[in-house]
């Protein structure tokens, strides 16, 4: 047995464990655990201008690629708690992440010494474990456990709290000697799974909810198998979205209040059994329970067995991870096929792609200011089938979910529930390294653009190259369209007229020069027209300096994006398409 700091220890554990890319900032408390990252050198470390980019960086990361644990790392005190809101957007999404804080002496813990707080109480309600390490021993086991907890059942992040004494102490550790405990997950039985395919054979008009389990459990070709084998339309949820590529002829489109499709609405309505794999049946895509249940069974499939009846008390209910279960379904699939015993959907699967074809929204304005259907028109024109989109909240991510196209998993990456302003930014600086030399754009409107803006500088200190497209209305959009119900429009404006640059025209912050004072290029587009040529040059300019692009697309200060209180009664308030022409990036032309 070799003896070792505990940090030495973490840091060989980590890299054993397969988790090997940080994003933090150092500080006196967690300084030991630097220089043992500094002396193994297998960690590779981007370092973030404020902890909560960090924590997002990580998240970025994790959600990038199958088996990606992303670690987010900080000091004592307020980097701990910078980081909670990137522990509760990987959380609400069952991202796995490693959070480690630094922290004062043991000695020192009930003394309100500096920049000592109980993190690990803080923590809690949005980690799937968090402990702070009283016992130098205590260390491998932790981490340890920590992988363990993170990988097994619904995933999720943790965090680890190492008081500065402790990370200083030395122990007897053999890494040869360390293996990963195993990972625990559910598995559906051959009788549950029977009885599930029962259901859904005796029915005239099924549909297979397929939500973001499915791309955590890298399960997206077992699902695409199965609804083939079935010939049964699947849903996506928002972040189940790319389970199926869209221009599949069983992707049916989405459903829900805001990030939906007309026509997935609409074949939804007409279905009368669903199948919710790795789904969590969220307010926002359920709408009203009555209108969202009436004339349809249900079962759900999920690894977290409490997640079963949360919202909604299904017919049968199968704790089970989502890979396991669709492989078993296969199975069951096959065997029905051989002796031809599966009902024949290929009526069901014509009307719902008649729908697909028909009810579009229309894109294809030519209004200056740009209204924002059209940057999401051009978008569809300018990237291609391997972009990876990355977005957070607000009108331009509804907007961009009703509109943008997305061709595989992992491909829209999404913090969905938790919907943190400012994620976008540092979150597709972690799936840049997540997925180097891919093709990422991110989507921000202007407020979640300006949360975390700084972060750009670390895209270009690292060579990080993105693509991010920001929708400037100098508004709180969203905010500004649920105000209508309070008839007012009360401090959601972020327009004034800017004495250092005029030629902003009262839309406010000079993002151009901010965007260039962070290191990195930026674009400024105010007609529709020269969209191509400006994502022609951004690509440019991305390949050839190495850094974030920013293409700020001047829009028109209020449009009202599509959505209602009910799944049934979604308010359009934009024209529809009448014709092809009206939307030319439609999966399918308009009839």
């Amino acid at each position: 047995m070799a003896k070792m700091r505990t940090v030495d220890a973490a840091i060989a554990i980590l890299e054993k464990e397969g988790a090997t890319e940080a994003f933090g900032l150092p500080g006196a408390a967690i300084n030991p655990f630097y220089s043992a990252m500094r002396a193994h050198g297998g960690i590779r470390h981007t370092l973030a201008r404020h902890v909560e980019g960090a924590s997002h960086m990580a998240d970025g990361y994790s959600r990038a690629a199958d088996g990606n644990i992303g670690i987010c790392i900080g000091t004592s005190g307020p980097a701990g708690t910078d980081m909670i809101t990137g522990l509760y957007a990987s959380w609400a999404d069952s991202i796995p992440m490693l959070c480690i804080t630094g922290q004062a002496p043991v000695s020192k813990l009930h003394k309100e010494d500096f920049q000592a707080v109980d993190i690990e109480s803080i923590a809690k309600p949005v980690t799937k474990f968090a402990m702070t390490i009283l016992e130098p021993g205590q260390v491998p086991g932790a981490f340890q456990k920590a992988f363990q907890v993170m990988r097994s059942g619904r995933p999720g992040p943790v965090l680890l709290d190492l008081p500065i004494d402790v990370q200083m102490a030395e122990i007897e550790f053999d890494i040869d000697a360390y293996e990963p405990l195993p990972v625990e997950k559910p598995k559906a039985s051959r009788k549950q799974l029977e009885k599930a395919l029962d259901m859904l054979t005796a029915a005239k008009h099924p549909l297979i909810v397929a939500g973001g389990g499915i791309i955590n459990a890298g399960a997206s070709a077992q699902l695409v198998e199965l609804a083939e084998l079935l010939n049964v339309p699947v849903i996506p949820t928002l972040m189940g979205w790319g389970a199926i590529p869209d221009d599949h002829n069983l992707m049916a489109g989405m459903v829900g209040l805001q990030t939906s499709h007309r026509y997935g609405n609409e074949t939804f309505l007409q279905s009368d059994f669903v199948i919710g794999i790795g789904n969590r049946w969220a307010n926002r895509h359920t709408g009203g329970l009555d209108t969202y249940t009436a004339g349809r069974k249900f079962v759900h499939i999920d690894i977290e067995p409490t997640q079963i009846g949360r919202v909604f008390s299904p017919d049968l209910g199968i704790a089970s991870d989502a890979g396991a279960a669709l492989a078993g379904l296969i199975e069951l699939a096959r065997e029905r096929q051989a002796a031809k015993s599966l009902p024949d959907y290929s009526g069901w699967v014509a009307e719902c792609q008649e729908r697909k074809g028909s009810l579009h929204r229309k894109t294809n304005f030519d209004n200056v200011p740009i209204k924002p259907q059209r940057v999401y028109q051009e978008m569809n024109k300018a990237f291609g089938r391997d972009t990876t989109y990355v977005s957070t909240i607000g009108l331009s991510q509804i907007a961009g979910a009703q509109m943008l196209h997305v061709f595989g998993a992992r491909k829209w990456i999404n913090a969905g529930q938790a919907g943190p302003l400012g994620w976008t930014a540092p979150a597709a600086l972690g799936v840049v390294r997540g997925k180097p030399d891919e093709n990422v754009v991110a989507l921000s409107g202007d407020y979640d653009f300006q949360f975390m803006i700084e972060e750009l500088a670390v895209g270009a200190q690292f060579n990080l190259p993105y693509i991010h497209v920001v929708v400037n209305n100098s508004y709180l959009g969203l905010i500004r369209q649920s105000q209508r119900g309070f008839n007012m429009d009360y401090h959601v404006s972020l327009g004034f007229d800017n004495i250092n640059s005029p030629e902003t025209m009262g839309y406010g912050v000079d993002h151009i020069k901010v965007v260039e004072g962070l290191g990195c290029k930026a674009i400024r587009v105010e007609n529709p027209e020269d969209m191509p040529a400006a994502f022609d040059k951004a690509k440019a300019l991305r390949d050839e300096f190495k850094v974030p692009v920013v293409v700020e697309v001047i829009l028109e200060k209020v449009t009202n994006i599509s959505m209602g209180l009910e799944i049934n009664a979604v308010n359009e308030f934009e024209e529809l398409a009448e014709t092809a022409a009206d939307a030319p990036t439609a999966i399918l032309a308009k009839a």
